[in-house]
């Protein structure tokens, strides 16, 4: 195998016939549309490392050929000069990359729009490939940062998770984020692995997922053999260790329980298209109260023995609220002592001149069919349930809309962070609505610790696909993060009660109608070191992987083979 000098020139050398280093010189010297889509290829192999295939060495074959094809950006030129040059090809590569792995990760969203085929399917191109294209943009600045950095040898490895994993905290932040499927979950999905997030998140994760599965590209390094088999020896000893602390952390018996609290949650597995008909509005209802109702074993016979009845987003084709019939009947059907806690769209009157305000709600109704109180979305999702305002005016006036029909669109809920619902009988609650639960550090308030993390949602949208799995496997890493059960909703699955651990105690999957009958766990006495601190300890580890690579960088490069030329 070749190697780079510090300038970030290819040193010349004998192509290698044998082992590793002939696939690795090949790679390298890639140009063109061939190393476009040997990146393409790369990245969407990658997208096997996520929910629900969970396939870990799948990130290494993602990330492996990413290094050897950031070696190879060096032979670029531009007239901007050697160096912009080669930050402009690295560029290209990254943003080929981030296209395959979000292409291949993300395909799914092409289910919503055949929901209403008639409206929507002819826009199936920008979400399945357009979104992907739009969002590699933030992999293309991760890897030229990454090669702004690079060097020869293991430095390089550094550079490259400093420059993704900075991408990837900036994809979940900039244009209202959008967190998903960050490379962190190859680690967030078993359950002692995923324990190192209750440190540094899912962005720390992000950082030591790439960290350990890049380190294999240096086996076909030049050099001894500690300079090519030591990162990957150190990888697998960063894998052990997180595995090995996460083993200790999660205890061998369940979490103790919230003393008089039982939970119902129900899972109507509603097809889409049949839950926005307003002509279904009665026979949803009636759906709903009858899976309510239902006796699941004889130690639990219907409604009689449950505390809390929590149905999910959006559970009615209809104003809830503006429904009295509808209230008294579901007021009537809750025994004493029963409340429930529903997703529902709900409206505010309108001040004079002013329209009319829809809001996607958390509500509590009770015996009385009284609507106490609510919960209205912060995160909005764009597209889906408002037009952003910049292109809004443009975008209705050339005919198009978002997912749901709501006139205007929906309105956010007033603040910044989801502030404890008070919901009697049950400890302060963290209120979340559909991907909401996906954004770290925001579903828990900083002010007042909840004792439960309620995420209701309605992944109807996206059929049996990758997307409703992925968008649990997500939300069940808040728990470990923040030290707090999980108590999930969902209309076509999955609806789950997690422990703060992140062990599921109940689930019901992707396309199941049943009921899920769970005690609360209690949450943590303290909030992990990720709850206290947020990005901190990301932090501290993007800036280390960045100073690595600074210091390996300027480091004297080692002399090219004898008989090489520049």
């Amino acid at each position: 195998m070749h190697d780079i000098d510090t300038n970030g020139a290819v040193l010349a050398a004998p192509a290698p016939r044998f082992g590793l280093a002939p696939l690795a010189h090949r790679v390298t010297l890639a140009s063109g549309w061939v190393r476009l889509a040997l990146a393409w290829i790369a990245g969407a192999c990658g997208a096997l490392a996520m929910p629900p295939f969970g396939f870990l060495p799948a990130l290494c074959v993602a990330l492996v050929p990413a290094v050897w094809l950031l070696d190879g950006a060096a032979t670029a030129s531009s007239r901007l000069g050697r160096r912009a040059g080669t930050a402009l090809a690295a560029g290209a590569i990254g943003w080929a990359w981030g296209f395959g792995y979000l292409t291949a990760g993300l395909w799914w969203l092409g289910a919503a729009f055949l929901v209403e085929a008639d409206q929507f399917a002819y826009l199936m191109p920008l979400g399945v490939l357009g979104l992907p294209a739009a969002l590699a943009l933030f992999y293309g600045a991760g890897f030229a940062a990454a090669r702004l950095l690079w060097s020869s040898g293991p430095g390089r490895i550094a550079a490259l998770a400093f420059g993704i994993s900075a991408a990837e905290w900036l994809r979940g932040h900039l244009l209202t984020g959008f967190p998903w499927n960050t490379l962190g979950m190859a680690l967030g999905q078993n359950l002692w692995l995923m324990q190192a997030a209750s440190v540094v998140g899912l962005y720390g994760l992000t950082v030591l997922a790439v960290l350990v599965c890049a380190a294999p590209a240096t086996l076909a390094d030049a050099g001894g053999p500690a300079r090519r088999r030591g990162p990957p020896a150190g990888a697998l000893l960063l894998l052990v260790g997180l595995a090995a602390g996460g083993a200790l952390r999660v205890p061998s018996g369940p979490m103790p329980e919230v003393p008089g609290v039982r939970l119902r949650l129900v899972q109507a597995n509603i097809p889409q298209d049949a839950r926005f008909n307003p002509r279904n509005r009665d026979g949803i209802l009636e759906r709903y109260l009858g899976l309510s109702d239902s006796a699941t074993a004889p130690d639990r016979q219907g409604l009689r023995d449950v505390t809390h009845l929590i149905w999910p987003e959006s559970s009615f084709p209809f104003l809830i609220q503006r429904d009295p019939q509808a209230l008294r009947r579901i007021g009537s059907a809750l025994p004493p002592g029963t409340l429930l806690v529903t997703g529902a769209a709900r409206a505010d009157e309108p001040l004079p001149g002013e329209r009319l305000h829809f809001y996607n709600s958390i509500l509590m109704i009770g015996q009385d069919g009284f609507v106490g109180g609510r919960y209205d979305k912060l995160h909005l999702v764009p597209f889906g349930e408002y037009l952003p305002g910049p292109v809004d005016g443009l975008l209705r006036t050339l005919g198009l809309k978002q997912f749901v029909a709501v006139p205007g669109g929906f309105t956010p809920g007033e603040g910044e962070e989801p502030l404890p619902l008070a919901v009697p009988g049950l400890p302060p609650v963290a209120p979340s609505i559909c991907y909401e639960a996906i954004f770290p550090g925001a579903v828990a308030s900083h002010r007042e610790r909840p004792g439960l993390l309620l995420n209701v949602t309605n992944d109807g949208w996206f059929g049996d696909t990758p997307g409703p799995r992925q968008h649990f496997a997500q939300a069940r890493l808040r728990a470990v993060e923040e030290g707090i059960p999980l108590v999930r909703a969902a209309n076509t699955g999955i609806s789950a009660v997690v422990d703060p651990y992140g062990r599921v105690t109940g689930m019901l999957s992707v396309g199941t109608e049943g009921v899920l009958d769970r005690n609360l766990p209690r949450n943590l006495r303290e909030r992990p070191p990720y709850g206290r601190f947020g990005d901190v300890f990301f932090t501290v580890l993007l800036l280390g992987c960045g100073l690595l690579a600074l210091l390996a960088r300027h480091r004297r490069a080692p002399p090219p083979p004898r008989g090489a030329s520049m």
